[in-house]
C-alpha cells in the first residue's frame, strides 16, 4: 500500500430509478448491482469497490427513497437513510430526463452541506433538461455538480477524479481483487429477479421476491416469491417461458456448468408483513 493511501466510502440517494444502479457499473466497470426501470429495483445496500495503487473508494448503492405503501417500502427508505450517516462523499442523484419535483426536494432535506449533485441519463436527455436540473439544484449547499451518463460514460471520470479528492487518509478495507461484498447467492437471487423485473406485467414487480435455497455448486435452486396464485402463473409464463427466459438468462452471465432452478411460491402479501420483509433481507 501506498505511503498517504486514502480511502472513504461514497453513497449514493435518491429518487427510484434515478440512475443510481447504472452508474456504479460503469465506474466499476462491471455489472455489481441489478437494473431495471422498474421502481425499487435496488432492495439493499449494495457496496462497489474501486481500487487503485493510491486510493481505494467503497461506493454504496441504496434503494430509492420514495412515500412507502407498505412494511418493504418503509424498510426500503429505512436502508438509503441510514446509508446517508458515516459516509465520507454523498451523491445526491437526479434523473435528467424528470422533472425535479416533491421527491427530490424530499431526499434534498437530508444531504449534508458538502454533497455532490450528480444529474444522470445526460446521453438522453436534452441540453435544457439538464441544465433545469442544475438551476434546480443550484440552491442546494452542494459542494459540486457532475451532469453524467451512466451508459456512456459521459462526465464519469471527472465526477470519479472529484470524489478521490475528497478521501481522507486512510486504510485499504477490501483485497485488491474485491469489487464487491455481495454474497454468490444473494447476487445469483438478484439475477433470477432482474430478469423477472424484465418480463413482468406492472402489478408484479414489487411483489416479486427471490431468494437462493440451496447451493451446491453446480446446481442452484432458487425460489420465487409472489403474493397471489394470480401472480404465480404470470410468472411462470405460458407453458413455463418467463421462467426459461430468466433461467437462460441468469446461466449466462454465470461460470460455465451452472445449473439453475427457479420455483414459484406464493407467500401471501409477504411485502406488507416486517417480518417476512426482514427475512428475506430487505
Amino acid at each position: 500500500m501506498a505511503d498517504g493511501f486514502r480511502s472513504g466510502f461514497v453513497t449514493f440517494v435518491g429518487r427510484p430509478n434515478a440512475g443510481k444502479s447504472t452508474l456504479l457499473n460503469e465506474i466499476l466497470g462491471q455489472k455489481v448491482s441489478i437494473v431495471s426501470d422498474k421502481p425499487q429495483t435496488t432492495r439493499t445496500q449494495v457496496r462497489g469497490v474501486l481500487t487503485t495503487e493510491n486510493d481505494q473508494i467503497v461506493f454504496v448503492d441504496t434503494p430509492g427513497i420514495h412515500k412507502p405503501r407498505s412494511a418493504l417500502g418503509t424498510s426500503l427508505n429505512a436502508t438509503a437513510a441510514n446509508a446517508i450517516s458515516d459516509v465520507d462523499v454523498v451523491c445526491f442523484v437526479v434523473d435528467a430526463t424528470a422533472p425535479y419535483g416533491r421527491g427530490d426536494a424530499y431526499v434534498a432535506q437530508s444531504l449534508p452541506d458538502d454533497a455532490v449533485v450528480v444529474i444522470t441519463k445526460a446521453d438522453i436527455a436534452k441540453p435544457e433538461q439538464v441544465l433545469e436540473q442544475l438551476q434546480a439544484t443550484a440552491e442546494l449547499s452542494a459542494a459540486a455538480w457532475f451532469p453524467v451518463s451512466g451508459r456512456t460514460g459521459e462526465g464519469v471520470s471527472e465526477l470519479v477524479d472529484h470524489l478521490r479528492s475528497r478521501l481522507p487518509e486512510g486504510p485499504q478495507f477490501y483485497p485488491d481483487d474485491m469489487v464487491t461484498d455481495v454474497p454468490d447467492p444473494f447476487w445469483v437471487a438478484e439475477l433470477v429477479r432482474e430478469q423477472l423485473l424484465a418480463v413482468a406485467r406492472q402489478e408484479l414487480p414489487h411483489s416479486i421476491a427471490t431468494r437462493v435455497t440451496e447451493w451446491e455448486w453446480p446446481r442452484i435452486r432458487c425460489e420465487i416469491l409472489v403474493e397471489r396464485e394470480s401472480q404465480k402463473a404470470m410468472v411462470i409464463g405460458k407453458g413455463g417461458e418467463n421462467l426459461k427466459k430468466a433461467g437462460t438468462a441468469v446461466r449466462r452471465q454465470l461460470p460455465d456448468g451452472a445449473f439453475v432452478e427457479l420455483f414459484v411460491k406464493v407467500e401471501k402479501n409477504w411485502q406488507r408483513r416486517p417480518d417476512s420483509v426482514h427475512e428475506l433481507g430487505y
